[in-house]
């Protein structure tokens, strides 16, 4: 008897054992690292190590430094930056320069090991000379031709005043923009510099494509005294002049590969009665004939009323036509019609068969300006989905517009400086700014059968 109650009492004490619920701990850390000494110490003043060392309370790690570490002026080779433990190590492989202040900026690199907590506005600074210089300059990019923002351009400073420099030279100082379209640079020398925007898509800090985005100034600014700078970023128009072809062997690659597409802006296979049938390529194109675009009714009557662009860009074929409510249309695109700067080429005849939206399917719009300036020669512009629905040139205070699309709109104001109502692209070798668009926050919801209002306050969109 005693031996049974002794392994009963085990076998208790087994289940028992195997039900047990770990601690739950404490609450979730939300903490980022923090900084508790840097050697030498931050803002050291004739500096001279070759490695800086930031020691932290708690372990670290560092999430991509290559790209999210700024170094400021930009050196001809990047310092290497470690993590080990609690530590962040930076390792200085360029000589410095004398009397001059170095700035690193840490990004979003620095976080902590258990929970991923990032250690916003980190930043190192110190002097070779006797003092930290500390002017400054802050501002905003915006993408001209639609007023958004791209978090991925660049702004950069050159100390060179050549026109050449931003497409040959590294910039003297360069920051990343934040996600509202904001920068600021710290601890800057005092001189003359050019201000760029750039998208830069390989990484040189230089503008040395044409199909990257370009922002600038028409002057230097005076660093020091100036502290504000807003930028328009642009792609320039490319004139293209079609190369010669070299002579090449065969290839086995299908046709599909080159194949030239043109996307349309049909609405579930119908055109909008106010606006342009648009066909748009991911590239600009090289040529073109629009001889080889047709339109016809639904009887393949040809429709000899159709008015046939492009747009500054190269990449938009826009097609204009008065547009017959609930009428029929077959658009015959030909082969060969167009080739982009890649070399890709339409392959075969198309026919897109389409029909005209009715009445019913728009809303009314009753739209009330405030503070309206005509020498700014501003036109409204109603947007979705990339393309614009509606436009008109702002030259009184109340409007009515009976056919708009339901949905919602992005609201923009392009700034007409050549008052040919369309928005024209800039060209930095040529000092020609681009015109100014500028994108309300607030979307706008139009209701089909319904009149619905609009007001815009222009004071709030220069």
């Amino acid at each position: 008897m005693y031996r049974l109650f002794i392994l009963a009492l085990m076998g208790f004490i087994a289940v028992g054992c195997g039900q047990q619920v770990p601690p739950t701990g404490g609450p979730k850390d939300t903490l980022p690292p923090k900084l508790l000494m840097a050697l030498p110490d931050y803002k050291s003043t004739q500096f001279k190590s070759e490695k800086i060392i930031l020691t932290f309370d708690e372990y670290v790690s560092l999430d991509n430094p290559f790209e999210k570490v700024t170094f400021s002026p930009v050196p001809k080779y990047n310092p290497v930056v470690e993590s080990k433990l609690k530590t962040v190590t930076i390792k200085i492989k360029d000589t410095l320069e004398e009397n001059t202040t170095y700035r690193i900026d840490f990004g979003e690199s620095v976080r902590d090991i258990n929970e991923n907590n990032i250690l916003r506005n980190l930043n190192y600074t110190f002097s070779t000379g006797s003092y930290i210089d500390s002017a400054y300059l802050t501002g905003n990019v915006i993408i001209a031709e639609s007023g958004k923002i791209d978090s991925s351009i660049i702004v950069v400073l050159h100390r060179n005043l050549d026109d050449s420099a931003v497409a040959k030279e590294k910039p003297r100082y360069y920051s990343k923009l934040k996600g509202d379209g904001s920068y600021i640079f710290s601890n800057l020398k005092p001189g003359r510099y050019n201000l760029f925007a750039i998208k830069d898509n390989d990484g040189g800090k230089k503008y040395d494509q044409v199909s990257e985005l370009i922002a600038f100034l028409d002057k230097p600014l005076e660093i020091g005294r100036d502290t504000i700078a807003k930028l328009f970023a642009f792609e320039e128009f490319l004139e293209v002049v079609p190369p010669k072809k070299p002579t090449v062997a065969s290839s086995n690659k299908k046709d599909e590969d080159k194949r030239l597409r043109l996307i349309n802006n049909l609405d579930a296979n119908k055109q909008d009665i106010l606006g342009d049938f648009l066909l748009t390529s991911i590239h600009p194109l090289k040529t073109f004939d629009s001889g080889k675009i047709r339109l016809y009714d639904k009887t393949f009557k040809i429709n000899q009323s159709l008015k046939i662009s492009r747009d500054s860009t190269n990449k938009k074929i826009m097609l204009s036509h008065k547009w017959v409510e609930g009428s029929e249309y077959n658009l015959v695109i030909e082969k060969d019609v167009a080739t982009d700067t890649m070399d890709n080429k339409y392959m075969k005849t198309d026919t897109i068969a389409f029909s005209a939206k009715r009445t019913s399917d728009y809303g009314t719009v009753k739209i009330k300006i405030d503070n309206l300036d005509t020498s700014s020669h501003p036109v409204l512009m109603l947007k979705k989905d990339n393309n614009t629905y509606f436009k008109q040139r702002l030259v009184q205070k109340n409007y009515s517009i009976p056919l708009i699309l339901p949905g919602d709109f992005e609201i923009s104001i392009l700034f007409d400086s050549n008052k040919n109502g369309k928005w024209d692209t800039g060209n930095y070798w040529k000092k020609i700014q681009p015109e100014r668009v500028v994108a309300r926050k607030e979307t706008f919801n139009v209701r089909p059968n319904w009149e619905n209002e609009l007001s815009i306050d222009l004071s709030t969109l220069q």
